[in-house]
């Protein structure tokens, strides 16, 4: 019954910023945690980050921290991904999920290893980013 829709996608040189948004539909965001994925042509989808559902810890994966931020505003049922410095490399389509530990039990943002795409429940449908050289 959630829905999230992914949004702020576009082209932008390297070195510049766009902040994605997640809006979600259908549920209270402040029952899920978030997780940011993205996918380049050709290669697996991979995690970029997660934040927990009271939104006072997130975690990264190595190559975006002190890059990306993930932020949630509740009262707008949107979570965000500021991404600074884009690199090319970067360039993939980015997707939101999210999950409700209650019901997922297993689920952990706090680790080394961020959660993977299978303990995510809903998904929304992407949104396009390119960084040019």
């Amino acid at each position: 019954q959630l829905q999230l829709v992914e949004s702020g996608g576009g082209l932008v040189q390297s070195g510049g910023s766009l902040r994605l948004s997640c809006l979600a539909s259908g549920g209270t965001l402040d029952f899920y945690a978030i997780g940011w994925f993205r996918q380049a042509p050709g290669k697996e989808r991979e995690g970029v980050g997660c934040i927990i559902s009271s939104g006072g810890y997130a975690n990264y994966e190595a190559s975006v921290k002190g890059r990306f931020t993930i932020s949630r505003d509740n009262a707008k049922n949107t979570v965000y991904l500021q991404m600074n410095s884009l690199k090319p490399e970067d360039t993939a389509v980015y997707s939101c999920a999210a999950v409700d530990p209650d019901v997922r039990s297993n689920y952990r943002c706090s680790s080394a290893i961020l959660p993977a795409a299978g303990r995510y429940d809903y998904w929304g449908q992407g949104t396009q980013v390119t960084v040019s050289s």
